[in-house]
């Protein structure tokens, strides 16, 4: 008869997904995978992740890259603070001669925890070490029917434990990938898809009939909704001025972005004045725009504008004049995409 660790091994082989980073053990490939799998879904991964592999295909060449390079070509994923260590990191991995092989190790590297440390450790040099990311977490605290927080520490040592059981020590890669694929494919969020499972002997909340129960939802912060005015300025050569974040921005820091303020329409010009210095004078209004940036939800109101002497640009490291394909290589948000769409439609 075989193990709960040797079934979910036999379920992975068979139902496995095809995905570009299961291709290979190098683990600057499943690093890089794992960093961008952060709060982002798998099919919006998939393309980043091999146009970020197209132009940086090693640790050597993400190290040797300036960061304003690295962030363009992250520009649209999000979380930019991910591509910030990411890159630092790569700088590490490069000068101390390839990546650590161990946890210990690789926790010392910027932007790795402790669930990306396990991960990379055991898919890449077989380290026997459990995963918890989140669709591990849901698939164990069904098992267990465990009612409490899944980050808190005693609940989460519970869940190692239970982790470990599952663990083929001679497969280890495998066994957390089976884990997490599980969570992804079969034990989701809403009605998880128990026949399919080769897991259902020993779960708790399958055989009281309340899977949906399981894991405690957390309270999510709520969101911040915010007003802005998005200022689209434009010169002789229909070339559109941007500003550049400052590096130690909390928010996007680094990125080109058109000029903004949190300000009431009216206001706009004045404001423009005080953030970027020079004179501004709102124009007419092209389009409007939501967007998200983690619990902040913008709406943006988005307008032609003219602006005279530049003065003092009191924020943004730099600022400069962009032709079209030009910002198209600058490291930006989506906003600024959503901006020049509503920019573009306007001018017909």
């Amino acid at each position: 008869m075989m193990t709960e660790a040797e079934r979910l091994l036999t379920w992975f082989d068979r139902h496995r997904r095809d995905l570009p980073w299961r291709r290979d053990r190098d683990p600057f490939r499943v690093w890089l995978s794992e960093i961008m799998l952060q709060q982002t879904r798998v099919e919006t991964v998939i393309p980043f992740y091999e146009a970020f592999l197209a132009r940086f295909p090693s640790v050597v060449h993400l190290a040797a890259a300036p960061i304003d390079a690295v962030l363009a070509a992250w520009s649209g994923l999000g979380y930019y603070r991910r591509a910030r260590q990411l890159h630092a990191a790569a700088q590490q991995v490069a000068a101390e001669g390839g990546f650590p092989r161990d946890v210990e190790g690789l926790l010392k590297l910027p932007g790795i925890g402790p669930y990306t440390a396990a991960a990379i450790a055991s898919i890449c040099f077989g380290v026997a070490v459990p995963v918890l990311d989140g669709n591990v977490e849901r698939v164990l605290a069904r098992r267990l029917a465990e009612g409490g927080d899944v980050k808190s520490g005693g609940v989460r040592r519970g869940l190692l434990e239970a982790a470990t059981r599952l663990l083929d020590p001679s497969r280890a890669g495998d066994s957390n990938q089976a884990m997490m694929e599980l969570g992804a494919t079969v034990c989701i969020p809403k009605n998880p898809r128990c026949l399919l499972c080769p897991l259902t002997e020993g779960c708790l909340a399958l055989a009281m009939g309340d899977a949906d129960l399981y894991p405690k939802a957390r309270a999510d912060r709520k969101s911040e909704e915010k007003s802005i005015v998005a200022v689209v300025v434009e010169d002789e050569e229909r070339r559109t001025l941007l500003f550049r974040r400052p590096d130690d921005s909390s928010l996007l820091a680094g990125l080109w972005e058109v000029p903004w303020v949190e300000a009431a329409v009216e206001e706009a010009d004045a404001e423009l004045g005080r953030r970027y210095g020079g004179t501004w004078r709102l124009l007419e209004r092209i389009g409007t725009a939501r967007h998200g940036i983690t619990y902040r939800d913008l709406r943006v109101a988005i307008h032609l504008g003219e602006v005279g002497s530049q003065g003092v640009i009191r924020e943004g490291a730099e600022a400069g004049w962009f032709a079209a394909e030009d910002i198209r290589r600058l490291a930006t948000s989506s906003l600024v995409e959503k901006i020049l769409v509503a920019r573009q439609r306007a001018s017909g």
